[in-house]
């Protein structure tokens, strides 16, 4: 299986929502019947990788995707060493909404490719609408220790999601 080698927004008469399948019904419930309502809502951004192939119904299976939106986090909802050098009021995030990689694609860096993509994409618009860091809400301990294995740290947990961060100061290292 070939997929393009880049990510582009997604479009609903180009790219196989229904076929996409990751292991988690969450993820294939957004990709497949909220991520293009939410673009046209303005709620959120989901870009794409597609394969190389056209299937039968003229549109391209998605390898991977990833969904980005702002958002903010209270200053007590950091550590405190970060916390006591920010301002009171709700400080600006970009939040990783959504990140998945088909099944097959699975174990093959993929992963990484596409939260690379991500981290850059909010790079790139950082330059222009500045946030103080990443956030991310891991489903599962697999995606926990993804993310950390990133740079990602422990945020907090609620209703059994571990949210993490990075922040933008880091992620320069990688693109600045």
């Amino acid at each position: 299986m070939n997929h393009a080698l880049t990510f582009v927004e997604l479009d609903k008469n180009h790219h196989d929502r229904m076929s996409f399948n990751c292991g988690e019904a969450s993820l294939n419930t957004f990709i497949q019947t909220q991520a293009a309502k939410h673009m046209l809502s303005g709620i959120s951004r989901t870009l794409v990788l597609p394969e190389t192939v056209i299937l039968a119904n003229n549109k391209r299976r998605i390898c991977a995707f990833y969904s980005i939106a702002p958002s903010a986090i209270r200053q007590d909802n950091l550590p405190p060493a970060l916390a006591k050098k920010l301002p009171s009021y709700p400080v600006p995030v970009f939040l990783i909404a959504q990140l998945a990689v088909q099944s097959e694609y699975q174990s093959s860096g993929l992963g990484k490719v596409t939260l690379l993509s991500a981290l850059e994409t909010l790079w790139k618009i950082n330059e222009s609408m500045r946030a103080y860091a990443v956030i991310v809400d891991c489903l599962t301990p697999a995606a926990e220790s993804f993310y950390a294995k990133f740079g990602f740290s422990k945020l907090s947990v609620d209703n059994r999601l571990t949210r993490m961060f990075i922040t933008m100061k880091t992620i320069k290292a990688l693109f600045g």
